[in-house]
């Protein structure tokens, strides 16, 4: 008997995709993954390291807030790159094209008034580099594949960690471990670990790259290899990288510690013979993505997490912490202030970013007056970009930004303010930490990666300059126990330096203990 026809999958919806793309952004915003959670507990149960632990516990009670309150993990809430594999067997129902479907899924879960995302897209690069105002476009990469269904792999990255992707020919006889060992510490801590790294090899300078992408995409899974052994031979230099890696002493947050990685993925791909392109990115201790699959029948299924997933960390924000009175604090205390040394900030500062410093220093160069209200004698200034707040909240999730992108700026405005000090997140180059040792100035580091636990510490703002600049405007934060770490002092040193460089003396000290 011959068998009937086979009857032919449902069309995808546009609706049914857009929704999907919008709930999985939603849903990575404030749930860690699973895998993350467990990993980055494992490593907070040994570390060592007093502010590298503290760091794992703020990001880990910060995850259970977001969880719990549906808020982002990270102020930073990513730009938008998705890895589209469309069965060539599917039919659609739309008239839109896969980008302008998946940028309609973008804009519709940045704009949701029940957990607004910041929008950090601007345009065009070069120039003006207006804000797009929705978080759009995404990055989207198209593959046709066998079959009948649409796999999504969807990912929010951050520019912190976006930014310390690089790349390299090597010759092909080459170490790629040594590549990596030199590459890591050139990073710096802007990337907020401990993270994972994505390391692509082979094929071409851009496949390189897109190989590196995907890899951070998989679960973390080192702890499993180790146990059982590896396999392969990307296997054993996921093992081998691992370890060395975590031997550099980095630490969470670069301030020194056990664990700098909690994972290192790697994908490969045949090259030239004559080549040994290699790629490596870092994805930050927000670590947001998740992949689902559409067949047409219906959008996809998202299960929320249980909270049991997450550990109960007991944190203390005021535990061994000096207390600072933001509004009198004066440079002859601040002198006094050490690296390592955690604070409790209370009362009055500024925010600024990029944009903001550019547009103080033009007009400090030109000999014009600061904008009404923007007076640093005697104050400091945060380096944030903070989520828009909902429903009763001061701000929205307002975590540090990359403070060397600022040290271009710092001299000129120590020099022409009276700004005591500055907060954001990871090391200052020489530069900056000159002019900080010059001018008798100071350099603290919030957490990255805790940036709703940080929110909680801001009790009111209100605008002060550059409304046009959005989430880059100049603002004053009031605030009561922000927690920080004091990362350059006065005479200039540096807890990014002296941090990492007493861990990896000490690792190389302590004794590997088989389980």
């Amino acid at each position: 008997m011959t068998p009937g026809p086979t009857a032919s999958p449902p069309p995808i919806q546009k609706g049914d995709f857009i929704q999907s793309i919008a709930e999985a952004l939603q849903y990575i915003s404030y749930y860690h993954p699973p895998d993350y959670l467990r990993a980055l507990t494992e490593a907070y149960a040994r570390e060592a390291s007093p502010a590298a632990r503290d760091a794992m516990a703020q990001i880990l009670v910060n995850s259970r807030m977001c969880a719990e309150g549906h808020r982002p993990i990270c102020q930073d809430t990513g730009m938008v790159v998705a890895f589209v594999e469309v069965g060539m067997d599917v039919r659609w129902e739309t008239d839109l094209s896969l980008q302008a479907m998946v940028d309609a899924g973008v804009r519709r879960a940045y704009t949701d008034p029940d957990n607004v995302l910041r929008a950090s897209m601007v345009a065009p690069p070069l120039g003006a580099r207006k804000n797009t105002g929705d978080n759009t476009p995404a990055v989207v990469h198209q593959t046709l594949v066998p079959g009948n269904r649409v796999r999504v792999r969807l990912a929010a990255k951050g520019g912190g960690s976006e930014n310390k992707a690089r790349f390299a020919v090597l010759n092909p006889s080459d170490s790629l471990v040594d590549w990596v060992l030199r590459t890591v510490p050139t990073l710096g801590a802007g990337w907020c670990p401990p993270g994972m790294l994505g390391i692509g090899i082979g094929g071409s300078a851009e496949k390189a790259m897109l190989l590196a992408k995907e890899a951070l995409m998989e679960h973390i899974d080192i702890h499993e290899l180790q146990a059982r052994g590896a396999r392969d031979p990307l296997e054993a230099l996921r093992l081998e990288l691992y370890e060395k890696v975590n031997a550099l002493g980095i630490g969470a947050q670069g301030l020194g510690g056990l664990t700098t990685v909690l994972d290192v993925k790697i994908r490969d791909f045949p090259t030239h013979a004559a080549s040994l392109p290699v790629a490596l990115i870092p994805n930050c201790a927000a670590t947001r993505h998740l992949e689902f699959t559409l067949d047409g029948h219906g959008p996809a299924e998202l299960t929320p997490p249980a909270l049991a997933d997450w550990p109960e960390v007991a944190w203390e924000a005021g535990a061994g912490a000096r207390r600072v009175d933001l509004d009198r604090v004066t440079r002859e205390e601040i002198a006094h202030w050490r690296p390592g040394e955690r604070l409790l900030l209370s009362g009055h500062l500024l925010t600024g970013r990029d944009a903001a410093h550019k547009r103080l220093v033009d007009l400090l160069e030109r000999g014009e007056a600061l904008p009404d209200g923007v007076d640093l004698r005697g104050r400091f200034i945060y380096y944030v970009g903070p989520v828009d707040p909902v429903r009763d909240e001061v701000v929205g999730p307002a975590g540090p930004t990359t403070a060397t992108r600022m040290d271009k700026f710092t001299d000129t405005v120590l020099a022409r303010t009276g700004l005591l000090g500055m907060i954001g997140k990871a090391e200052r180059g020489p530069a900056a930490i000159e002019a900080i040792q010059r001018h008798g100035a100071v350099y603290l580091v919030a957490v990255g990666g805790a940036a709703y636990l940080v929110s909680k510490a801001i009790r009111s703002s209100r605008p002060i300059a550059f409304a046009d600049l959005g989430m880059e405007a100049i603002r004053e934060f009031e605030v009561r126990d922000m927690p920080v770490t004091v990362a350059v002092d006065t005479r200039g040193e540096s807890i990014h330096t002296s941090g990492p460089a007493e861990w990896r003396q000490r690792i190389g000290k302590i004794p590997v203990v088989v389980t």
